[in-house]
């Protein structure tokens, strides 16, 4: 794993935390939820 992937795995739980901490952790999965979705959806349109 390179210095990049590990730094971004570390920013995203810690800013997991955060979002849990300030009670916005139910926009943070719906947003996560809906990229991951849209991903997918242009990988297969585009394949």
């Amino acid at each position: 794993m390179s210095l990049k992937s590990s730094i971004y795995k570390i920013l995203r739980i810690w800013n997991d935390v955060d979002a849990v901490r300030k009670g916005r952790a139910g926009k943070r999965i719906g947003r996560r939820v809906a990229g991951k979705a849209t991903g997918k959806a242009l990988r297969k349109l585009f394949k």
